[in-house]
């Protein structure tokens, strides 16, 4: 060990290693131009396809960012210069920058970045709901917004979660919030899902609050009748839509209709799903709690608050009417789920387009026993998925599993945190960040006759090496004493790859004690079997034999998007937001044993901080 402030952080081993591996190979006489730049591009950087046009314009980039007057700094690199270029994730990044898919296939041949109750700032049992969180969402690109609307003391309505003690936000509140904020990170759509527990007079109203606010952003068909296909994102681009199911006439009832007994009977029937292990989110609607409660929810029954009882119901009701006003309005129509064998009946492709909300367990039993079918359900219609009553903490489920069936609607906690978020984060940093990204051909079509089964046996696809050679930035992060008292951080680094089940996978680095710009220089390899499922996560943390290991900081990255070469990738916390220069420097090398074709693959070449397509 070390005395804390004598190592000073330098670039010393790994400015050597580049100088004498690389930049001295492409420059010998000490000066990168572009036709070095292009070599270097081409031969180390897997960039087949790059120009010299494209090297030109990294080398502008490159003096742009080192020189405070760029005309004074010659175009072309010196060693220093080189180093700083590979050190630059914006210049040379792991992950393409652009929107490059085809944008202009139906909205259920996408992945969509979604949110779950996003108007919470915590918990799903006692936060306050505030458009903030709504806001926070948009701008880091995530296109799907929920909203649980109720009845408010003045006959207007409000944001809440039903029959828990969060407080509320005005409808009207969280509108201006969407349409302020909607395009802030991406130019496509915005799908708001409403959760509705409203009179037929106060779904007029929300009509109204939604056509005024949203004015000429707003998208719906041009007639009542359900579509037969979804628009694209391309069509929809600029535009904000509606998801919810047609409207009924909500009943409402006189205050303390409900009996002491009756809500008596109501928590035993959740102590007894609880036994049986049973998402209580997926039996809400059978208890028909709203029915004979008074709008306000259910605060005079602890424990059935206690247990996040509004969850994301489909409960219907026969007796009831629509409003056809409102319903004009919507663009995905929600139908009830149905439970039991009758959901298989469910996951057939009928004539018109729709859209299903199926707990995250649900989800789990329906893989297991029809993956196929749900497969074929989501190539044309859209599955939406959402954590199960019991996360109350405003925790996340694994959302690969979903995913990986093609699910498009993956709904999480935006404001917690934690391996399900960051695998969120990354899948959503594919495709420029536009928060929609094109699902696999296996997963819109049948290939070769067949329904893509994610446990079914394949032989490896692709070798996927990865190198992690160095990490900087952290001393500029944090204060010096933030992981040791006495000495410097003992970095290591953990890789994991999340997939299909046969591509999971783990390995980690040794810890380089004492130092605040760790060079650890060991690799892996990783043989997978659907990469353009897989996922790459990177976590660093600080060992401690004397406790826990501590995280510090992690990254997710999508496989399919991944660039050959040396690469440099900006770190995050735990929340997903960045950690302020620090960053790593990683070489990955990808070798398909067999090419996919399945796999809509980014362009070999497109250059950073171009505009997108």
């Amino acid at each position: 060990m070390c005395s804390p402030f004598s190592r000073k952080p330098k670039l010393g081993q790994v400015g050597e290693d580049l100088a004498a591996s690389v930049f001295d190979k492409y420059a010998p006489n000490g000066k990168m131009g572009a036709e070095e730049m292009l070599r270097f591009l081409q031969k180390e950087q897997g960039e087949e396809k790059a120009t010299l046009e494209d090297a030109k314009r990294l080398l502008e980039l490159n003096r742009k960012e080192v020189s405070k007057v760029p005309k004074l700094h010659s175009v072309e690199m010196k060693k220093e210069d080189f180093i700083n270029f590979v050190l630059n994730p914006k210049l040379n990044g792991a992950i393409e920058t652009n929107i490059y898919q085809d944008m202009t296939q139906p909205i259920s041949h996408y992945w969509i970045f979604t949110g779950h109750n996003s108007y919470l700032t915590g918990n799903q049992l006692s936060s306050a709901s505030s458009e903030l969180p709504i806001i926070a969402a948009l701008q880091r690109g995530v296109r799907v917004v929920e909203l649980d609307l109720w009845p408010d003391d003045e006959g207007g309505i409000k944001v809440t979660h039903g029959n828990t003690l969060t407080d509320p936000v005005a409808f009207g509140k969280c509108l201006v919030a969407i349409k302020e904020n909607a395009f802030h990170a991406s130019p496509y759509p915005v799908c708001v899902t409403l959760e509705d527990h409203l009179t037929s007079e106060l779904q007029a109203h929300a009509a109204e609050m939604i056509l005024r606010i949203f004015g000429d952003a707003l998208f719906y068909p041009p007639t009542n009748a359900a579509m037969k296909e979804f628009p694209s994102p391309e069509d929809l681009k600029g535009r904000i839509i509606v998801s919810t199911k047609p409207p009924k006439e909500y009943l409402e009832a006189e205050p303390g209709a409900k009996t002491a007994a009756q809500n008596k009977g109501v928590v035993k029937e959740l102590q007894k799903e609880d036994k049986q292990k049973e998402p209580l989110s997926d039996k809400v609607g059978n208890l028909d709690i709203n029915k004979g409660a008074s709008p306000r929810g259910a605060k005079g029954v602890p424990g059935a608050a206690a247990r996040g009882l509004s969850g994301d119901s489909d409960s219907d009701d026969d007796d009831t009417k629509k409003n056809p006003n409102y319903s004009r309005l919507i663009t995905i129509r929600q139908v009830k789920p149905v439970k039991g064998t009758a959901l298989k009946d469910r996951l057939v492709n009928e004539e018109s387009v729709k859209r299903i909300s199926l707990a995250e367990s649900k989800v789990k039993d329906v893989a297991e026993e029809f993956p196929e079918l749900l497969v074929k359900f989501t190539q044309r219609n859209i599955l939406r998925v959402y954590p199960a009553g019991t996360r109350i903490d405003s925790s996340n489920y694994n959302p690969v599993l979903s995913w990986n069936h093609g699910a498009q609607m993956v709904a999480l906690n935006m404001q917690g945190y934690g391996k399900e978020l960051w695998q969120a984060h990354g899948r959503f940093r594919s495709n420029g960040g536009c928060g929609y990204v094109l699902k696999p051909r296996f997963l819109l079509e049948n290939l070769r006759g067949s329904l893509f089964n994610p446990l079914a046996h394949r032989s490896p696809e692709m070798k996927l090496t990865v190198k992690v050679m160095m990490s900087l930035g952290w001393d500029k992060a944090f204060s010096k004493r933030h992981f040791d008292l006495f000495s410097p951080p003992d970095f290591f680094t953990r890789v994991l790859i999340a997939g299909v089940p046969a591509d999971i996978a783990k390995w980690k680095t040794q810890p380089v004690e004492d130092t605040w710009v760790p060079h650890w220089n060991e690799e892996t390899v990783f043989e997978l079997r659907v990469p353009e499922l897989a996922l790459l996560r990177v976590e660093v943390r600080d060992d401690d034999e004397e406790s826990k290991d501590e995280f510090e900081g992690q990254t997710c990255l999508p496989v399919s998007e991944l660039k050959n070469g040396y690469r440099c990738v900006q770190l995050y916390d735990k929340t997903g937001a960045e950690l302020n220069g620090v960053k790593m420097l990683f070489h990955f090398q990808k070798e398909y044993l067999h090419r996919s074709s399945g796999l809509s693959a980014p362009p070999a070449f497109l250059s950073p901080l171009t505009p997108s397509a």
